[in-house]
């Protein structure tokens, strides 16, 4: 007799699929990465005299540190519930970790810009620039922990891939950002940094999307499969004319509005895919059968 096909009771999930709001969550993870990797920027800039280079990544860094925070503020619908989420540290909880690297990374980034803008205290601005750096490489992958944390079967089966995935997607945005509006013959620091990132998202995602077997589907079909289809396209352009923007302005946005587009939609269609796995419930029992049978193999 063959074996009966899974259904689950009257076709609902197995598991509780992610009720953060669109377009909150994936924009938050988007300018989170962003502001990283232009903080890491600026603090670059900084120790090798790159003033045009440093005010962007400084001015950007805090913009998108702000927006990330406005944006987890409306997705858990009142503004107290940020603070109440600083009340506990708790090492073993991602969400709890990244608190705390979100708020002290929004007030240093703030400092850093404001004291950039007016052009006040300026060893001040360098010890708050450097720590706000010390900040901005978790604040590129932390998210991508908080999100594979989950029973969301094709995040957490994927939680080797994806904190690589957001690195290389937050190095393609932040320093896409920074190429389209530093000084041409500031910009090198910005330009290899979106190149290597674009290069990085690129085959760390290739590897999400076809290295888990089903649970790769949800990354390749739907709408999660076409964003990301557009994204791999947007950021692989963007990639290809970043060696090419050292004496075109119009060729440095161009580039750079390329590979801020790619690295958004990359997060878009990221958390599209994982809602998409949870609501299926083949997502979470086939892999759970598979798993059994190679343990009985293992066994035998």
């Amino acid at each position: 007799m063959e074996e009966a096909e899974f259904t689950s009771y009257y076709g609902r999930p197995v598991v509780k699929a992610p009720v953060w709001k669109q377009p909150d969550v994936p924009l938050y993870l988007f300018l989170g990465g962003a502001a990283g990797t232009s903080s890491l920027i600026g603090a670059l800039a900084d120790v090798t005299g790159r003033p045009g280079l440093r005010a962007v990544a400084h001015r950007t860094a805090a913009g998108a540190a702000l927006a990330s925070v406005g944006w987890l503020i409306h997705d858990l619908g009142r503004p107290e519930r940020f603070l109440h989420m600083l009340r506990v540290f708790k090492p073993t909880s991602p969400l709890s970790v990244g608190s705390y690297i979100l708020a002290p990374f929004s007030a240093l980034t703030t400092a850093t810009a404001g004291a950039e803008l007016l052009g006040w205290f300026p060893r001040l601005r360098r010890v708050s620039s450097a720590l706000a750096a010390v900040f901005g490489g978790p604040m590129t992958t932390y998210t991508a922990v908080l999100i594979a944390n989950t029973s969301t079967p094709s995040w957490h089966e994927a939680h080797t891939e994806l904190p690589y995935v957001f690195a290389g997607s937050a190095a393609a945005a932040g320093g896409g950002i920074c190429l389209a509006f530093a000084p041409l013959d500031e910009a090198g620091p910005a330009r290899t940094v979106a190149a290597v990132g674009a290069a990085v998202e690129i085959g760390t995602m290739h590897r999400v999307e076809s290295g888990h077997g089903l649970l790769s589907e949800p990354y390749r079909t739907g709408r999660a499969g076409t964003l990301l289809r557009l994204a791999r396209g947007c950021t692989a352009a963007g990639g290809l004319l970043a060696p090419f923007t050292r004496r075109s302005r119009v060729l440095s946005v161009l580039s750079g509005t390329l590979l801020a587009t790619g690295s958004a939609l990359t997060r878009f269609g990221v958390f599209d895919a994982g809602v998409a796995s949870a609501k299926d419930p083949r997502y979470t029992v086939e892999p759970q059968r598979e798993r059994i049978r190679a343990r009985e193999a293992a066994a035998r």
